[in-house]
């Protein structure tokens, strides 16, 4: 085989693309089983991810090169490992651009007010979706079950409702535009859906309603999952 060479030099952790391959190579240094894992193999793989703690300071052993035959020894978990490591990198990059406040379930309005100051002081970039509704109105029960599933779904929207009674606005809000649905970002108003279980089946559900308000692009992307081992099966 020839001697091809792959550099290691170091660099700072997730700076350029060999910083990267350092980041990732101390990830998977950290998630293998080192109690099964060839000493040799161990060894090689401390010094891979760590090349600034090597015992040999210079500049030359920062720039070392890595043998081919070395790098065939590693690379049968690489596949593996990439997969847990990417998991991981999308988490963290997510976690970073998820900014604004989280909430926790529909919140209910109990004032003309309230409903005013949850428009206008909210954060600027939290979608709030308001339900006006009134007991016993058709839809209005089951579209609030949708919002308190949507509610766990999206947890950087606000969801709230209110009674169009205690709203303040009940002449606006007559029995027959209810249920309503009203969009807002920024103290703007981005949609305005009255009697929107008009644009629903008669049966609908959360997925209905998510579906109704992504076409309109109301909704931000949705939250990822937590990293899971829902990948080992693939590897094998």
């Amino acid at each position: 085989m020839s001697e091809q060479l792959i550099d290691l030099e170091e660099t700072a952790t997730h700076t350029g693309p060999k910083g990267v391959i350092n980041d990732w190579r101390r990830f998977k240094l950290e998630s293998m089983d080192q109690e099964n894992l060839n000493p040799a193999k161990r060894e090689l793989l401390r010094q891979m991810s760590s090349p600034s703690k090597a015992k040999d300071t210079s500049r030359a052993n920062l720039n070392r090169k890595m043998s081919v035959q070395e790098y065939e020894l590693l690379k049968e978990e690489d596949e593996g490992c990439l997969k847990s490591y990417r998991k991981r990198c999308m988490q963290e990059m997510h976690d970073k651009l998820s900014f604004g406040p989280k909430f926790e379930g529909v919140y209910d309005l109990d004032s003309g007010e309230a409903f005013l100051e949850v428009i206008e002081k909210e954060h600027h970039s939290t979608v709030v979706v308001v339900h006006i509704y009134k007991n016993g109105i058709k839809g209005c029960e089951a579209l609030n079950s949708c919002l308190d599933c949507l509610a766990t779904e999206y947890p950087t929207v606000k969801f709230c409702r209110i009674d169009a009674v205690a709203s303040g606005a009940a002449e606006r809000f007559s029995d027959e535009y209810l249920p309503t649905l009203l969009v807002y970002k920024a103290g703007e108003l981005l949609g305005n859906f009255l009697s929107c279980t008009q644009h629903l089946n008669e049966e609908f559900f959360a997925t209905d309603v998510e579906g109704f308000l992504n076409s309109y692009g109301l909704l931000p992307e949705k939250e990822l999952p937590q990293m899971e081992d829902d990948e080992e099966n693939d590897i094998e």
